[in-house]
C-alpha cells in the first residue's frame, strides 16, 4: 500500500508560503539528495489546486531544471479539487467528491509513495481525516516572520519523529509520523 508523504520547505517560525523567497541560501547537496530520494520514491504526486495551478504554469514551459521537468511532467499527478473541473497537464487526474475515499482507494492502486510537495491546506485536510502517513520537514535556520503556516488554527494533531539529522547549513531534516498515541 502507498503512503501519502508530505513535504515541506520551512522556517523556524512555521513559514511555508514563497519558499523562494528565503530558502536558496540553505540549498546544499545534502538538501539535493533529499529531494532527489523523494522523487525516486515518488509513484504518484498529490497536491491542492493552488500548487496545481503554479506547478502546471510553470514546469510545462520552463527552461531551467530540466530533469525536475520532465520528472514532474511524466509523473502521475494527482489534484484535490471541487472546483477544478479538468486537469490539462499531462497525466493529471482531478480527485473530487468523496475525496478521502478517493485517496483511500489510490493508496491501495499506487506503486511507490505517494508525495506532495507544499500543498499546507491539504496536508492540514489529511491530518484532520486520517490518510497523511509522513510528514517530512526541511526547517531552515531563519524567521520569516510573515506568511502562511504549515499549522493555522487547526486542531491538535500528536506527531511522532521517527528520524532527524542536521545538515552543514544548520537546516534540520525531520521525518514525523502520525502519533495514535
Amino acid at each position: 500500500m502507498a503512503k501519502i508523504v508530505a513535504n515541506f520547505f520551512i522556517s523556524l517560525d512555521g513559514v511555508v508560503e514563497s519558499p523562494d523567497q528565503w530558502h536558496f541560501p540553505y540549498w546544499s547537496d545534502e538538501m539535493g539528495a533529499v529531494v532527489e530520494a523523494g522523487m525516486q520514491s515518488a509513484g504518484a504526486m498529490l497536491m491542492g489546486r493552488k500548487l496545481y495551478d503554479e506547478w502546471s504554469a510553470y514546469w510545462t514551459t520552463t527552461d531551467i531544471d530540466q530533469d525536475a521537468a520532465k520528472a514532474l511532467n511524466s509523473v502521475r499527478k494527482y489534484v484535490v479539487s471541487n472546483t477544478l473541473e479538468k486537469a490539462d497537464w499531462n497525466n493529471t487526474t482531478v480527485v473530487s467528491g468523496d475525496v478521502a475515499a478517493r485517496l483511500r482507494d489510490l493508496k491501495e492502486q499506487v506503486a511507490g509513495d505517494i508525495q506532495m510537495s507544499g500543498s499546507a491546506t491539504t496536508v492540514r485536510w489529511l491530518l484532520a481525516n486520517g490518510l497523511l502517513d509522513e510528514l517530512n520537514l526541511l526547517v531552515h535556520p531563519i524567521a520569516v516572520g510573515h506568511g502562511r503556516r504549515l499549522f493555522e488554527d487547526t486542531p491538535t494533531h500528536p506527531l511522532k519523529l521517527v528520524k532527524s539529522e542536521t545538515f552543514q547549513t544548520g537546516v534540520l531534516n525531520l521525518t514525523y509520523v502520525p502519533d495514535a498515541g
